[in-house]
């Protein structure tokens, strides 16, 4: 018999339980000297923590399941932890004011990932969303305190979201992220004098280190205005509907000239924040890519879970996980060293009326070739 309530006093007669040496696994036996009746005590709390551990043990490292052990060490590790996929990890409420706040998504699967962290990847909070739409991103940024700068990779709706919900912040782009978007619309070779010195110009942001840098580069910025600036304005017809001769190049133009104007490249250059979202793709994304790489074949939900757990344990530790453990566990399922003698059949209710074949209806199993044995 196992002493789930791990008492110190009989469950048959309520005696005082003494010791009675120990089990072959080396757990101490408990007697009672009136009845007889024995038993073990089972920590439930520590087993679950040592599930939890070894499940995040294996998620947090670079072998499969088949590698731990074989097929069967792999079943018994999915039977022992199928139980942590349903826990949800989750951080505390964010209280402290921040400096720098760094943002960027992520997708996984068919859902996107929106994360804040700080200066030092200090993870702050996340959102799932489908998309990264202003509601998503408003979600998120309600959540945090409001900080002095926030540097973004210009994703959609992130703009919008900041505007209303942090209309105070100072927005830094990630000059990598804009050179991007200028050679998605020049392409790395453009064909026209305009487009290759506008490239060059996008390409010079990242020598842009001080006050004088930044001012020479906008003046930059504005000389090529003055020579190409009458591309942007040409306009081609057929007769019937009008377009943007130059749409391309009319577009990387705007874009330099909007974030110029609005103050969004030089941020770091006043309040000495980071200029780019680098540490949080090359760290924090880089993990949840490779834990995802390396336990290729989980389903979705799994991998969302999964990437949670990364950003969780990136703050806490496995101690503060145990915290997440349910209190109370369904006993649908039993554990793997659960016997017959352990089910108490005397809480299993009499079915009188069911769905299996009776003898006594003529309706038993024939044996043999059409019932003749």
């Amino acid at each position: 018999m196992r002493n789930d309530a791990n008492t110190t006093t009989c469950l048959v007669c309520g005696q005082r339980l003494v010791k009675n040496g120990r089990t072959a696994a080396g757990t101490q036996r408990w007697r009672c000297p009136d009845c007889g009746a024995s038993s073990v005590r089972k920590r439930v709390d520590l087993v679950r923590r040592n599930q939890l551990r070894e499940f995040l043990e294996w998620l947090h490292g670079k072998h499969s399941q088949h590698e731990l052990g074989g097929a069967s060490a792999a079943r018994q590790l999915r039977r022992r932890t199928a139980w942590c996929w349903d826990i949800e990890p989750a951080l505390g409420p964010v209280e402290t004011r921040h400096r720098v706040i760094l943002v960027d998504g992520i997708y996984i699967g068919s859902w996107c990932l929106l994360i804040a962290v700080t200066e030092d990847l200090q993870v702050l909070a996340w959102q799932w969303c489908s998309t990264e739409s202003s509601a998503a991103w408003s979600a998120l940024l309600t959540r945090i305190p409001a900080p002095e700068v926030v540097v973004c990779d210009g994703g959609t709706g992130f703009a919008s979201a900041a505007r209303s919900c942090w209309p105070e912040v100072k927005t830094q782009r990630c000059p990598f992220h804009v050179q991007m978007n200028i050679r998605r619309h020049l392409t790395r070779h453009p064909r026209s004098p305009a487009g290759r010195d506008l490239l060059k110009l996008s390409r010079a942001l990242s020598r842009v280190i001080d006050v004088d840098t930044a001012v020479s580069w906008q003046l930059g910025l504005q000389a090529w205005w003055q020579q190409h600036g009458h591309l942007t304005k040409q306009r081609s017809t057929d007769g019937w509907t009008k377009w943007w001769t130059h749409d391309k190049l009319r577009k990387a133009w705007l874009l330099l000239s909007r974030l110029s104007t609005n103050g969004h490249l030089f941020t770091f250059v006043t309040h000495g924040n980071a200029r780019t979202t680098s540490p949080l793709e090359g760290g924090i994304n880089n993990a949840i890519r490779t834990t995802l790489r390396n336990h290729r074949g989980m389903s979705e939900p799994h991998m969302k879970r999964a990437a949670e757990w990364v950003l969780y344990t990136h703050e806490l530790t496995i101690e503060h996980a145990y915290t997440l453990i349910p209190k109370t566990h369904t006993t649908a399922t039993l554990d793997s060293d659960t016997t017959d003698e352990e089910i108490d059949e005397s809480n299993i209710p009499v079915a009188f009326y069911d769905t299996s074949l009776s003898p006594e209806e003529g309706l038993w199993h024939r044996s043999g070739w059409a019932g003749r044995s």
